[in-house]
């Protein structure tokens, strides 16, 4: 059987994918036509209802909970790994509602996040998550929402942090912050849905175990190329979480929607959200 699977070109996804689109585990019968795209892209495929399987943010998938369903297996959470808001000149967390800032895509988790955090903060504009260091140094505008690798070279490029909304996150709630997960079709029959999270998590397992056979297709799409900040990237985004989602990855993910919906970012939502 063949189905339509999306994922972006972080190296925590291509790492995570590998194995299971080179042939490197056994897919029990399965084979994926692959769409790699920015994650804000794959959040409107899903949102559309138009590909099978998908990585998207958690906030995308609190518009697409009626034809969708989560993996258990796949899902970016962590400590110490959410996005950051950076600035060139000095700001105050107190001015943040006064600025513009960009945001990598109205859908993502890291605008859900900064609108919980600062919810009459209205100036926003949408960029490609790769794109807003530049826009702040350049003054397009006054902050940026990072996330990816930009949080392990902003300071490189004179760029210094407001506020790790990550962080944040965890202070307030306890909980690990819920970046993104995987998202398939509740219209795929219940067997293939439990069979695709299977493959996902040995090919999760293969590449933790066999990291190295990974390398070269996590090279060749990452949008930072030091193998240092790659390394850093996985080792940050891929953990015990994206093997198996724990209870508390569950409820960290509902407690995200609870709290989204009391601040109005989002609607409220069913419970019946994992397969």
């Amino acid at each position: 059987m063949k189905l339509t699977l999306g994922f972006s070109t972080c190296p925590n996804d291509t790492f995570i994918f590998d194995a299971m689109i080179h042939g490197k585990v056994d897919t029990e019968g399965l084979s994926f036509d692959i769409v790699m795209e920015d994650v804000e892209q794959l959040n409107k495929r899903v949102t559309d209802s138009c590909i099978d399987i998908s990585k998207l943010s958690f906030h995308a998938y609190a518009h697409a909970t009626q034809n969708y369903i989560l993996l258990t297996s796949g899902s970016a959470l962590g400590r110490k790994n959410g996005p950051l808001l950076i600035s060139r000149q000095k700001i105050y967390p107190d001015e943040v509602n006064s600025i513009k800032v960009a945001v990598p895509g109205i859908n993502t988790t890291a605008n859900m996040l900064f609108s919980i955090e600062y919810p009459d903060a209205r100036d926003k504009k949408v960029y490609l998550f790769s794109d807003i260091e530049e826009a702040v140094l350049g003054g397009e505008v006054d902050a940026g929402v990072i996330i990816h690798e930009s949080r392990f070279t902003y300071e490189q490029k004179g760029l210094r942090k407001i506020v790790d909304l990550g962080e944040s996150w965890e202070k307030k709630s306890g909980y690990p912050v819920p970046l993104g997960g995987i998202a398939i079709r509740r219209a795929i029959d219940e067997d293939i849905r439990i069979k695709v999270n299977r493959v996902l998590k040995r090919s999760v397992l293969y590449a933790l175990e066999n990291p190295n056979t990974a390398y070269d297709f996590v090279k060749k799409y990452a949008q930072e190329l030091d193998d240092h900040v790659i390394l850093q990237h996985i080792q940050l985004y891929v953990n015990n979480y994206t093997i198996e989602m724990n209870d508390e990855a569950k409820e960290a993910i509902r407690y995200l929607y609870k709290i989204a919906f009391e601040r109005g970012v989002i609607k409220l939502i069913s419970d019946d959200i994992f397969i």
